[in-house]
């Protein structure tokens, strides 16, 4: 098995092993709507040959944006804006996946002006002290997983094949998923199966409602004090595979900045994904992390490290030149 092998996913089989990683491109309009921009955005990020291409995390409620100029699938009116991304995606033979986010505890009040989390506690960041969000009341859940389920519907009109729930990088289902950010006592905090419910309950609903492929962006760990082990995400993990997921998208969670220097290679993320490999998850196994070479890829296929190799920023830098020197691909082939 190399990047060249195909890899069946539920109902689907990949052309290859490479997966463009979500990747914010800021290229919609304030209100979160598709631009031309974007549209040939992903054009060019699937001009690389990768086998999935993801779309940028996208936010579910316009009341749970993270940045602006940030893609939205929060209404209706988002449907056409996203399905001119997935068409031009699948005329590369690639398959189509979105994320969807919210930022929960996890903005400036500029652009999230009411900020909320499950237990009021300030999310730790590298660069500012965020502000500290109000605590959610069961009815903010409720209404929490009813946007990231009516988002997935959205999607699936649009003609996604995947979509991805994003419980990393400190957003708010992370701060669901960690001790760090929920200290509740009821049915959503305390134990590990009782901070990863909502998610498990928003897993179920898409698949009641949706017949996407679904994704989870996991993080590997929290590298913060007394926050997700491994041990925990692999219990999370088996929750969501009971729920319906199909694939683990493994990368960093709160305090992804303290990573420790001799983890700054490519590849630096890929040891949280091999972790999940060796505890033998039924779940393909997405690793990302500074990944760029062919000799990399191939090589963390055959040790099983992963199934599936994320690439961003060698893509972003050029999308034609990653399939030529990466995948083999002659220039003439490509779509101009």
């Amino acid at each position: 098995m190399n990047r060249f092998s195909t890899f069946p996913i539920a109902n689907h089989v990949l052309k290859n092993r490479l997966v463009v990683a979500p990747m914010a491109s800021q290229t919609s309009t304030l209100d979160g709507k598709v631009t031309e921009k974007t549209v040939r955005h992903y054009a060019n990020l699937a001009q690389s040959q990768a086998a999935l291409v993801m779309v940028e995390y996208s936010f579910v409620a316009f009341s749970g944006r993270s940045e602006p100029n940030q893609l939205g699938v929060h209404d209706d009116d988002c449907i056409n804006g996203i399905k001119d991304i997935a068409k031009v995606i699948h005329q590369t033979g690639a398959k189509a996946g979105l994320q969807l986010t919210h930022c929960g505890g996890k903005a400036q009040l500029d652009v999230c002006p009411e900020l909320m989390g499950p237990s009021g506690i300030t999310v730790p960041a590298y660069d500012r002290i965020l502000p500290t969000p109000r605590i959610m009341s069961l009815n903010d859940i409720s209404s929490f997983k009813k946007q990231f389920v009516d988002a997935a519907r959205r999607v699936e009109l649009a003609g996604f094949d995947f979509v991805e729930l994003h419980c990393a990088h400190g957003y708010g289902l992370n701060q669901f998923l960690s001790p760090l950010t929920n200290q509740r006592d009821d049915q959503y905090g305390g134990s590990q199966r009782n901070r990863a419910r909502l998610i498990v309950e928003i897993i179920e609903q898409i698949k009641q409602h949706t017949q996407l492929s679904i994704m989870v962006r996991v993080p590997g760990q929290d590298l913060y004090p007394e926050g997700l082990t491994q041990a925990q995400i692999v219990e999370s993990c088996h929750y969501f595979i009971d729920a319906g997921v199909v694939v683990l998208d493994v990368s960093s969670g709160i305090g992804g900045w303290n990573r420790p220097k001799e983890r700054r290679t490519e590849g630096f993320l890929v040891e949280e994904a091999a972790y999940l490999k060796q505890a033998h998850l039924q779940a393909c196994i997405i690793g990302v992390g500074g990944i760029e070479t062919a000799e990399y890829i191939d090589m963390a296929i055959a040790n099983q490290w992963l199934d599936l190799a994320a690439v961003g920023r060698a893509i972003l830098r050029g999308p034609q030149e990653f399939a030529h020197n990466v995948m083999g691909v002659k220039n003439d082939a490509l779509i101009s």
